[in-house]
């Protein structure tokens, strides 16, 4: 648990005064005597509260940095904390903390809840690229998911052990020439522990987004994206953004049509990618609202070879004008 102090009267009640450490909105997370603790304090009361943009690999930063729509702060620009850069400016206007997490779960974890516990943040813009599982969705599409979950947590079935309740992956029924029994069994999917301020720890699967910030996302569904990697190459078709799907995550790169196959047939998931269900669980431990865009950078094994870098970059364009059309819409008015 971390605890928020503030300045205030000593006079006040003890009940009182509990009651305001717990609900102080300054910052708190640092020591009083942390190098840093002076420069955070002004970052927050000089230009908070911010937007998070939230990114996972260099390919999607550099996007960022090159279109130059990121305007840094003129007197604070930045902040490292626990090896990660805090770029502290403005978007449309629109005050910004963007971090680069770093790749998969663990690290997504991490970053957002330094971001959440250090900065003055109002909700938090997760975008990247992903893989497709939905033959609807192809190179350059962006999806912005209803739901995500986590569908690397497993139990590993014994051979021969009975079917359970919850859902399963069953090696056999992949088995060649034939479907068969497999000694490897299989997978039983596992929900998560979720815990968020004021309420008991739940098992879930599925994380819903927010349903105020997801709302605003469906004034994008039209919104036109790049079809052209560069000028003599465009894809056949002009990408589309898509509104209300599923994503998952899990601390797997898919590359493998079967499996593909399978998470859309058993959880009708249509995109998969390495942190989304992270960034969006942390945050809403704290209730903070979070929106996730994902760009399609390749088909996740559904088709012939590798997606091109070429393709990523288009992927990761697409999803970060996405996420600045939708920072300018959410802005103003949350």
């Amino acid at each position: 648990m971390v605890l928020k102090l503030c300045w205030m009267d000593l006079k006040v009640p003890l009940m009182s005064l509990l009651i305001i450490l717990l609900d102080c909105s300054s910052t708190a997370t640092l020591k009083l005597n942390h190098p840093l603790r002076e420069v955070i304090d002004r970052v927050n009361e000089k230009s908070g509260p911010y937007i998070g943009l939230v990114m996972a690999y260099s390919a999607e930063e550099h996007e960022l940095q090159s279109s130059g729509i990121f305007i840094p702060n003129s007197i604070s620009p930045w902040v490292d904390l626990s090896g990660r850069r805090f770029n502290i400016g403005s978007i449309r206007e629109v005050n910004v903390i963007y971090v680069m997490s770093g790749q998969r779960r663990l690290n997504a974890g991490i970053t957002v809840q330094i971001l959440l516990d250090v900065f003055d943040i109002r909700g938090i813009v997760h975008y990247g690229t992903a893989g497709s599982a939905n033959d609807s969705l192809s190179f350059g599409d962006v999806s912005i998911p209803k739901y995500v979950a986590f569908t690397g947590s497993w139990n590993w079935k014994k051979f021969n052990s009975e079917k359970s309740q919850l859902e399963e992956l069953n090696f056999g029924e992949y088995d060649l020439p034939q479907k068969g029994q497999n000694l490897l069994r299989g997978l039983e999917f596992k929900t998560e522990e979720f815990y968020s301020v004021g309420e008991p720890m739940k098992q879930v699967f599925w994380l819903e987004i927010d349903p105020l910030w997801f709302s605003v996302a469906a004034q994008l569904r039209d919104f036109k994206l790049q079809q052209c990697v560069n000028v003599t190459y465009c894809l056949p078709e002009t990408p589309k953004v898509v509104y209300g799907l599923k994503g998952s995550t899990a601390d797997i790169f898919v590359d493998n049509a079967a499996y593909r196959k399978f998470l859309y047939k058993k959880f009708h998931v249509s995109t998969v990618d390495e942190e989304s269900a992270a960034v969006v669980m942390t945050a809403m431990s704290s209730n903070v609202p979070c929106i996730v865009i994902r760009g399609v950078s390749d088909l996740a094994g559904g088709e012939e070879g590798k997606s091109s870098t070429s393709l990523s970059s288009l992927a990761a364009k697409n999803a970060l004008n996405v996420a600045v059309e939708y920072i300018k819409l959410v802005g103003p008015h949350f």
